[in-house]
């Protein structure tokens, strides 16, 4: 296993440092009848500490109108024996145990993990197909794509990726031959990178216009070196890349994953976490750019918990993302926070 990582000196806060250090600030939530499916969380269990049914289940109770989540992959609890293509449906098992805990009621009211998105190897090639189908037999109808991590940067930022994968690497057509079975299959394929990337995924979705497509964290933001003190410029670079993305009518945005330490905000470093109205003052013009360019309909918001526990508590999340949305309409407002995700994952919430 790594060690956890450090990040501008500081090593990163376990989970039990991060919650200790988030419960100092309490917020009420905002529009507390808003309802929101969070459609990108993890749980895991390792060195990075223990977020499971029960902590999952006390961040989606803070108040807000949580009504069902969808797990990504986390690469954990992958089968020990077997082929090595198929150890990661074990992944899936593992959480479809914590969505049938979660729909039992009793952990609360929301329907924890009731969309699933795995990992399949796309560099199998067309060998993918037994994969994705014993993937699917696991999810057991909750399983709705899959993740395969394509972040690549000439700084430092791949080491904040499990694996390390070649540049371009979604431009290969071994990946694409692998690819081309998701849309076959109606599966997702959630793309996460990191922003001078983001020419590869118009590349991609021009050779495939039918594939539902989804780009997380507002398409990697990176604020670390070689693009520390350049908030400005990156944010040129990126907005243009927005632009020409949202050209195409199958991808969506997950608006989120800011907390993340590699978009190298100084939110960490304080000795008292952030006010939602911190976190939505920095955060805005991103949140508005993608938002502005895919419309409400493309874009859902997401908690990207527990990685962004780093930065701020659940509930403060969710009240800076409500203070920046705060003039749109009822209707876009439904379309961001739930609508979106229900269409993209098909979740019948």
């Amino acid at each position: 296993m790594k060690k956890p990582y450090e990040f501008r000196g500081h090593a990163y806060r376990t989970l039990a440092e991060a919650e200790e250090w988030t419960r100092q600030r309490h917020e009420p939530a905002l529009e507390p009848a808003l309802a929101i499916i969070d459609p990108h969380h993890h749980v895991w269990d390792d060195q990075r500490g223990r977020y499971l049914t029960h902590e999952l289940a006390a961040d989606v109770g803070s108040g807000h109108n949580v009504v069902a989540t969808v797990f990504v992959e986390a690469g954990v609890m992958y089968r020990a024996d077997g082929p090595i293509e198929l150890k990661p449906v074990g992944e899936i098992e593992f959480v479809n145990g914590i969505a049938a805990m979660g729909a039992s009621d009793n952990y609360g009211r929301a329907r924890l993990c009731a969309g699933i998105v795995g990992h399949a190897d796309l560099m199998l090639g067309d060998k993918v197909t037994p994969v994705l189908e014993a993937l699917g037999a696991a999810g057991n109808g909750r399983f709705k794509g899959i993740r395969y991590g394509t972040i690549w940067d000439v700084g430092n930022a791949a080491k904040f990726g499990r694996h390390q994968v070649p540049r371009h690497l979604m431009r290969d057509p071994t990946f694409r031959k692998g690819f081309a079975h998701l849309q076959r299959d109606r599966l997702s394929f959630e793309a996460w990178l990191f922003h001078p990337q983001l020419d590869d995924l118009a590349d991609l979705l021009r050779a495939f216009p039918e594939s539902n497509v989804v780009m997380n964290h507002c398409g990697g933001l990176l604020g670390i070196p070689p693009y520390e003190g350049k908030r400005e410029e990156v944010f040129k670079v990126w907005h243009a890349h927005i632009r020409n993305l949202a050209q195409f009518p199958n991808l969506s945005v997950k608006i989120g994953g800011l907390g993340m330490l590699y978009c190298n905000w100084d939110f960490h470093l304080r000795d008292q976490p952030p006010s939602s109205e911190d976190l939505a003052a920095a955060w805005r013009p991103y949140v508005e750019a993608c938002i502005d360019a895919f419309g409400a309909e493309r874009c859902m918001m997401e908690s990207n918990f527990p990685p962004d526990k780093q930065t701020c508590g659940y509930g403060v999340l969710w009240n800076a993302f409500k203070r920046i949305t705060k003039s749109c309409s009822a209707a876009e407002k439904a379309a961001l926070y739930s609508g979106t995700a229900a269409r993209v994952y098909r979740l019948a919430i």
